[in-house]
């Protein structure tokens, strides 16, 4: 039973990943192209397309730095793996995991203090008037799902060398 909650909820997690990072990107792409658009064509700028397209651009990167995290993408940790012998790959792999969890955790810490400075302090973004945490939150909101995806790998890849 335990199995079917937590493949219920890494499926959730896969298609939430999914769902939002593509969601994220079109709504980026639209955003984009009014602003070429009303510049080129209308010949006005909108003053707030630019921090949309970014704060939208953040989310999406941390989004997406999950779903990396889930498929092994990562290139940095792949480049230190390589280099250890064909023997050793599944231990590597597990401790470099393992490593980057450890990382993830620590970046939440470190995120969420940032984003509680900002709550504190009540700055809004220039164009958008909106709380700037909400766009600093990103970096939290990606490492959590960083964190179980780097988790998952590990446990994973523990799986498999024990096989």
């Amino acid at each position: 039973m335990e199995t079917k909650k937590q493949s219920l909820f890494f499926r959730f997690l896969d298609k939430f990943e999914d769902t939002s990072v593509t969601i994220l990107y079109g709504l980026m792409v639209v955003v984009i192209f009014l602003q070429v658009f009303f510049r080129f064509v209308v010949r006005a700028s909108l003053p707030w397309s630019e921090e949309v397209a970014r704060y939208v651009m953040a989310y999406a990167i941390f989004i997406g730095a999950a779903i990396a995290a889930k498929e092994g993408a990562h290139i940095g940790i792949l480049a230190v793996v390589n280099k250890f012998p064909k023997s050793a790959e599944k231990y590597t792999k597990t401790f470099a995991m393992l490593v980057s969890f450890f990382f993830s955790i620590v970046l939440i810490y470190l995120a969420f203090l940032i984003v509680q400075f900002l709550v504190v302090t009540g700055q809004k973004s220039p164009a958008l008037r909106i709380p700037i945490w909400i766009a600093y939150l990103s970096v939290p909101l990606g490492a959590v799902l960083m964190s179980i995806r780097f988790f998952q790998a590990a446990v994973i890849q523990f799986k498999e060398r024990r096989e």
